[in-house]
């Protein structure tokens, strides 16, 4: 595929969409039906359908019955924690190797014109992203994962919380899951808001933003702090009337969904004239201005608060415009001390 008929490039070989970014449409105003009906097979395809169907398929087929999970062991929660690292190899290694390492598809539709093996820093571990990236996903990202997951779904098996049957609330049911995308968002940009705070900036959430040009193993590079808050959103299943199933399908909206924003391409390549579209721009946009985008984009928050990027020049030039004030006030409050 010709990349030029879909973006631009820099001399710097970096790429950039021709069409500016957009907000969903839901809580976007002058509200619009028709755009809302034009969103909504992107905000069910391809990803929120194969979150849905994986955690289906976990639910199913490989989570140990509810008379097991009543007693905690070393045993379900371990193999929980290899099905869970299983399906984050399978895919997260499969993008890095087909995109950063075979370089499948070269450059096209890069965001960031340069590999992160070009790069070598010492702020990783062996001066090298992808294996500091993987080796804070395996070591402690997906463990927390794993324990937000075992913790659900013992109370679940216990009677801990406002469980439903799924047979018994379908309609409630089918409601919870389709909004749980939205949930998801709120909660991170609300916790990612949190984390940009100095003092967590500088101690937690650091460790994210030192990929700033992010691959698929950077999607859950992370300080264990982070991992505990990010994945804190699942609680909210001991809240609302809610269904092991869709705990499951919540977690790889949070675990296995955050490749999305981090795979560093807009387009996935798949034969000579087909592509997966990532919608990885808008979080491409924070790892490498830092102060924009806290949400994806799906639902306007940025927008309401004056921090959305849109990818156009139009939208550097407001991130200036912001950030020479946020310097201004400071300089006011810093004579005012003085």
């Amino acid at each position: 595929m010709n990349d030029l008929e879909y973006g631009t490039r820099d001399k710097r070989g970096d790429w950039r969409p021709k069409d500016p970014l957009k907000v969903g449409p839901l809580l976007d105003f002058p509200w619009s039906p028709i755009r809302v009906l034009k969103w909504l097979p992107a905000y069910f395809f391809p990803w929120n359908v194969t979150f849905m169907a994986v955690g289906a398929l976990f639910w199913f087929f490989l989570t140990p019955s509810r008379e097991t999970l009543q007693t905690l062991s070393w045993d379900w929660p371990l193999l929980l924690l290899l099905r869970n690292s299983a399906l984050i190899l399978a895919l997260y290694g499969a993008l890095e190797l087909h995109l950063y390492i075979r370089r499948a598809q070269g450059n096209r539709f890069k965001f960031n014109g340069k590999f992160p093996s070009e790069q070598p820093s010492s702020v990783f571990w062996f001066k090298s992203q992808s294996v500091d990236n993987a080796l804070r996903t395996f070591g402690t990202g997906l463990p927390i994962w794993t324990a937000y997951e075992v913790l659900m779904l013992w109370c679940w098996a216990n009677g801990y919380g406002p469980w439903v049957v799924l047979g018994d609330h379908p309609i409630w049911l089918a409601t919870f899951a389709l909004v749980l995308p939205l949930i998801h968002e709120v909660h991170f940009f609300c916790i990612h808001r949190l984390i940009h705070v100095p003092i967590l900036y500088k101690w937690v959430h650091s460790v994210h933003h030192n990929s700033v040009n992010p691959s698929p193993w950077s999607a859950l590079s992370m300080h264990p702090v982070e991992h505990l808050l990010y994945w804190s959103d699942v609680l909210i299943h001991l809240v609302i009337p809610s269904h092991p199933l869709l705990v499951l399908y919540h977690l790889q909206i949070t675990g296995t969904g955050a490749v999305i924003g981090h795979v560093g391409f807009d387009k996935v390549e798949a034969g000579q004239e087909g592509a997966v579209d990532t919608h990885a721009y808008a979080h491409y946009l924070h790892h490498k201005y830092f102060e924009v985008n806290y949400a994806d984009g799906m639902l306007p928050i940025d927008k309401w608060i004056g921090t959305w990027h849109d990818g156009t020049k139009d939208g550097d030039r407001m991130m200036q415009e912001r950030y020479k004030k946020k310097v201004e006030k400071m300089n006011r409050g810093a004579a005012e001390q003085n």
